[in-house]
């Protein structure tokens, strides 16, 4: 990482990392703030997130920027049918006559999991074991891996051929899923407009941490330490149990979407400056929280009545707390 780092002062809060790297992102990718807000504020809830969108929409670009600005080590994998689980967790090899650990490339502090649908259930499944317990296991043995530990997943939603689809249990594991869709008619225009090298961002290069990975401890601490009212986390919870019980879906949310739901929360409110969740924190975060862990009936699915719009019509059935 450059030894410069332009951090916003020495001990920043999230709305200062927010602003810092949104100025970084700034460089090269257009039209992206909302994105880039909720990849910082799952950052600061120690969770991952599902990029999901048609090719070409910064996906990758975003997660690189994202781990530039931080003073951390990223990787990237690109995730393809014939991959196994050893060639993301490591393996064993034998080095004289000893037989060692090589670590794969899942020993990172920022994993970009390209494509993550185009690799098997038994790869997805050792990734499933990194995401929940920050740790991979090699031939019956557990080996640790570093914090922070923030996988950043892309998915496309249109190609279905040579893909498997994630198991409800794997999208379960991922704080939030971010669509990634299409610029307006003028961030596009900026976007054009921003200087080149061949097709890259003449700027990609000069993207420099902006926070230290100590000061990133603290924001999660702060994140952790924010309140929630008993009247607040009774809205959440209504929300997560409103899903339940709509006619259009098969399969509600889980009750750990309820915690990930309160957590989100908590990062929303500290990235607007509160120590404090309020209700708007929790509407903010719904849909990037429980859509993707909701299944829908055949008949919701014919009518086009998607997962994003049960969990806002759960968000207009349960009453707001005042």
């Amino acid at each position: 990482m450059d030894g410069d780092m332009s951090a916003p002062e020495d001990d920043p809060d999230l709305p200062d990392l927010l602003n810092a790297v949104t100025a970084q992102a700034s460089r090269v990718v257009v039209g992206q703030e909302e994105t880039i807000k909720l990849l910082i504020v799952a950052l600061a809830c120690r969770g991952h997130v599902l990029l999901r969108g048609v090719p070409g929409v910064a996906k990758t670009l975003l997660a690189r920027v994202l781990a530039s600005t931080i003073d951390v080590e990223m990787r990237r994998v690109q995730f393809t049918p014939d991959m196994l689980p050893s060639d993301l967790t490591g393996t064993m090899v034998l080095r004289g006559h000893e037989l060692v650990f090589r670590p794969g490339p899942v020993f990172t502090n920022v994993l970009l999991a390209d494509e993550i649908n185009r690799t098997p259930p038994k790869t997805q499944a050792a990734l499933l074991e990194a995401m929940q317990e920050t740790q991979v296991t090699i031939d019956g043995q557990s080996h640790l891996l570093d914090k922070p530990f923030f996988v950043v997943a892309t998915q496309n939603p249109i190609e279905y051929e040579g893909t498997y689809p994630l198991p409800e249990a794997q999208l379960d594991r991922f704080l939030l899923q971010i669509d990634v869709g299409y610029p307006s008619v003028e961030d596009e225009r900026r976007m054009l407009a921003l200087e080149r090298d061949g097709v890259d961002p003449v700027g990609l290069n000069d993207i420099r941490a902006v926070v230290r990975r100590g000061q990133l401890d603290r924001i999660v601490n702060d994140v952790a330490s924010t309140s929630i009212s008993d009247e607040v986390a009774g809205y959440a919870i209504g929300l997560v149990r409103r899903t339940r019980e709509l006619p259009s879906v098969a399969l509600g949310a889980s009750p750990r979407a309820a915690v990930h739901l309160a957590t989100a929360a908590k990062g929303m409110a500290r990235a607007h400056g509160r120590a404090f969740v309020t209700p708007d924190d929790i509407a903010d975060v719904a849909v990037p929280v429980l859509a993707h862990r909701l299944v829908m009936t055949p008949d919701a699915e014919l009518d086009r009545f998607g997962a994003r719009d049960a969990t806002r019509t759960a968000l207009g059935d349960v009453p707001v707390p005042r």
